[in-house]
């Protein structure tokens, strides 16, 4: 399903029918993703950018898909995270190895601030819109935590951590920590390698699946829209830094550790054996 252009249908103009996709805290967050649907003319795409530019916020393009570009790839972020507390990795590790990848809060604080019940509706809509049966272990721990724990997150001061009467975030939510003995002797550099591949892996399919045409646009959603690690340019710059043939490489040895999330994509694989980067590939045209 494509949001923007189902909800679209109900126009009389389609073709005047845009998204606009601002970030929370919207006066402190300076990008805004433009989403074009599948009857989105190249007026409407002018307004949109011209009005996001008055604002004085920075504009990206994408085309539509669930999840749009920024949310679908943010997502595998706490969901990585949520993987490796499920694995038994000490959740205090989890969350400083995702500080350490370049991430400006761990992935279980993240969760906390979006809402835990938000995530467990989007997982079971998208089951539902996938005609997918079974719930996922992301799925069936938040369906734990929110519905049986009453845990919230940071808006009813109880989630992965407990928070105190203004919001401040206090410790770890102690029964999570004493609910088993938890490793702390994983690999550091492996798990943040996990953090950022599982991302920039996601932003390689939105460029096969056209949701993505410019790797400017990847590049700096990624870093203004959600914080992919700065200091990397951006995700598809940590795949062209570390070259798609070694980042397949990774990517297959982590799908065969850790399943199949990490497939690599076609559109890498070829990438891979034509030793091509993003920025090359997908160069913008250069007008005549």
């Amino acid at each position: 399903p494509r949001p923007i252009t189902g909800l679209a249908e109900a126009s009389e103009r389609p073709a005047q029918f845009i998204g606009i996709h601002f970030f929370s805290p919207v006066d402190r967050m300076g990008l805004v993703e433009i989403i074009m649907g599948k009857q989105t003319g190249p007026k409407a795409l002018a307004v949109a950018v011209d009005y996001v530019q008055k604002i004085k916020k920075t504009p990206i393009v994408v085309n539509d898909a669930r999840g749009f570009y920024t949310s679908r790839c943010f997502g595998t972020y706490p969901g990585e995270g949520m993987a490796m507390v499920a694995e038994g990795i000490h959740p205090a590790m989890v969350e400083n190895v995702g500080r350490m990848a370049g991430m400006p809060m761990g992935p279980l604080e993240v969760l906390d601030s979006v809402g835990l019940d938000t995530p467990l509706k989007v997982a079971r809509q998208t089951r539902k819109d996938l005609g997918t049966n079974a719930p996922n272990q992301m799925e069936t721990f938040l369906e734990d935590v929110v519905e049986k724990k009453g845990r919230l997150g940071r808006k009813n001061a109880k989630g992965f951590y407990d928070y105190d009467d203004k919001g401040k975030r206090l410790h770890l939510w102690p029964d999570l920590v004493a609910s088993r003995d938890w490793s702390t002797d994983a690999d550091v550099e492996e798990l943040k390698e996990r953090f950022l591949t599982i991302q920039a892996l996601e932003a390689a399919r939105c460029f096969e699946e056209n949701v993505l045409t410019d790797p400017r646009d990847a590049d700096v959603g990624g870093i203004l829209g959600w914080g992919f690690a700065p200091y990397s340019g951006g995700p598809v710059s940590y795949i062209d830094t570390i070259g798609a043939k070694a980042f397949v490489a990774r990517c297959e040895a982590f799908e065969k550790k850790y399943g199949e999330r990490f497939k690599p994509n076609n559109l890498l694989i070829d990438m891979a054996a034509k030793n091509e980067t993003f920025y090359a590939r997908f160069a913008p045209r250069k007008a005549a």
